[in-house]
């Protein structure tokens, strides 16, 4: 194997990435100069109603102050995008600003900075205008992944090439294991970044509810968790003996019967079959529909998928009761009935059960995750086909996850950027994690998918608030030197 270089880093370390064979680490390890070298990781990818619930409005507060996030650029690490889609129209954009150093093909306005796109809907769920956190932010697109595979030689190259462009915000909805700071290239590059002014967020992951499972732990990182929101997609499982249990689903077909069906329970079958997949198998066996029963760790959380036939998705209490009901009668049955978009659930926002949980495992005296907003069925720019209907297609899809929380927040971080063009990163985190809400719309404490009180290790400093950032008061600000330590004292 011959040597290949692939990149050479100037902006976020001094060294380059390359193919090498270990006899050739070995022999550089014995050069003058040399510090380093590690193998490649690879980490992997962690709106119509979310600016009303979170109480953007355009002729007030901060979309007003800030311009809509006017002349602000934000750096996207991910998979790309699609430019044809309306969401990332060009229509009334003016151009970059002046220090703009990259190429332009298109001027975009995803759910970080999208344009307004009136009458989005999934299926004719979630219907209104789509709408990202900053319509008027720039949006500079580096492509890192490649099918399921982020490669960190990658990710760094973006950076480095991210502060070269001199980008606002850098919003990266990626992760992996926890590791050393030193060891870890999004902590390194990011703590680049914010040397030079950027302010750098990622998602906290999605391996909730267990503790210790989040990712992207470095102090100078917003770490963002993930709430639900109020808008509910709702399909409701009715039994044999009258009980009735709200789940959802996006795909509400019309002409579903509301008679009463044969209900056989198929086994508990987790094993990490995804819940669609699943919906698959029950078509092919000849089923007309299915209830999808959370597993114990899931709670109280469920998800509006787009089902490939009739289903819901109900939580693990309400699962127990159709268990118990199946068992009861020699003959149960059931049917599914199709509510459609159901907007107020009071308990909103609470913690999503795969919400990635702290304490820091790299630095266990930080307190992780900072943040959480919105990431449960979000409605985003990414056209799909129906798997049970080839011939429709659809400009807009529901999605669960970190990387839809952490987009939401890196456009209010575009917002506070404009209306505070002199704060430093570290006081634009300052704002965002000092004006939280604590409580739900119902008024009672934030819970979590136990509808218990959620904790610092599920919410951080609790649910952004982009009002209240705007205005906060107080803020703690910090300089990059102050934070150099940590990276010697994080452990594994």
């Amino acid at each position: 194997m011959r040597p290949h270089m692939f990149y050479s880093y100037k902006n976020v370390i001094s060294g380059f990435a390359a193919r090498l064979t270990e006899e050739e680490v070995q022999a550089m390890r014995m050069k003058k100069g040399f510090i380093s070298a590690r193998p490649q990781r690879m980490l992997r990818t962690q709106t119509t109603h979310t600016p009303n619930f979170l109480g953007l409005q355009q002729e007030l507060g901060i979309w007003k102050q800030s311009n809509f996030g006017k002349g602000v650029i934000i750096g996207v690490l991910d998979t790309g995008v699609l430019p044809s889609h309306p969401s990332f129209s060009d229509e009334g954009m003016p151009p970059p600003p002046p220090k703009w150093k990259a190429r332009c093909d298109f001027t975009a306005s995803i759910t970080a900075a999208g344009q307004f796109v009136n009458y989005a809907d999934v299926l004719g769920n979630a219907k209104g205008t789509a709408v990202g956190m900053a319509t008027l932010a720039h949006l500079a697109i580096y492509k890192v992944c490649f099918g399921e595979d982020c490669g960190d030689s990658n990710i760094l190259a973006a950076l480095d090439a991210a502060i070269e462009d001199d980008v606002d915000v850098l919003s990266l909805s990626l992760g992996v294991d926890a590791v050393p700071f030193f060891q870890d290239n999004i902590a390194i590059g990011a703590f680049a970044a914010m040397k030079n002014g950027t302010f750098v967020g990622c998602p906290a992951g999605n391996s909730g509810p267990s503790n210790t499972t989040l990712s992207n732990e470095a102090p100078w990182l917003l770490t963002v968790g993930v709430s639900t929101i109020d808008r509910k997609i709702v399909a409701t499982a009715k039994l044999g003996n009258g009980e009735e249990f709200d789940g959802e689903s996006v795909f509400q077909p019309n002409d579903f019967s509301s008679m009463l069906l044969p209900l056989v329970y198929a086994g508990m079958n987790g094993g990490g079959i995804a819940r669609i997949a699943k919906g698959q198998e029950v078509k092919n066996t000849g089923g007309a529909a299915m209830i999808l029963i959370n597993e114990q760790a899931d709670g109280f959380s469920t998800s509006a998928d787009v089902h490939v036939l009739p289903a819901t998705n109900v939580n693990y209490a309400a699962g127990l009761k159709i268990k118990a009901y199946i068992n009861s009668t020699a003959s149960p049955k059931a049917t599914i009935l199709f509510r459609g978009t159901i907007i107020g659930e009071p308990s909103s926002p609470s913690a999503a059960s795969f919400s990635s949980r702290g304490p820091s495992l790299a630095s266990p005296g930080i307190l992780k995750p900072d943040i959480i907003g919105p990431g449960v069925n979000i409605l985003v720019a990414w056209p799909f086909s129906l798997s049970n209907n080839t011939n429709s297609t659809s400009t807009f899809n529901l999605i669960s996850g970190t990387s839809m929380s952490w987009p939401h927040l890196s456009g209010i971080a575009a917002l506070l950027k404009s209306s505070h063009p002199a704060w430093s990163p570290a006081a634009t985190k300052s704002a965002m994690m000092t004006s939280t809400n604590l409580f739900n719309i119902g008024g009672k404490p934030t819970v979590d998918d136990t509808l218990q009180p959620a904790d610092v290790f599920a919410i951080g400093a609790g649910h952004i608030n982009p009002s209240r950032a705007d205005n906060p008061g107080l803020i703690y600000d910090i300089q990059p030197d102050d934070l150099m330590t940590i990276f010697h004292i994080s452990v594994v």
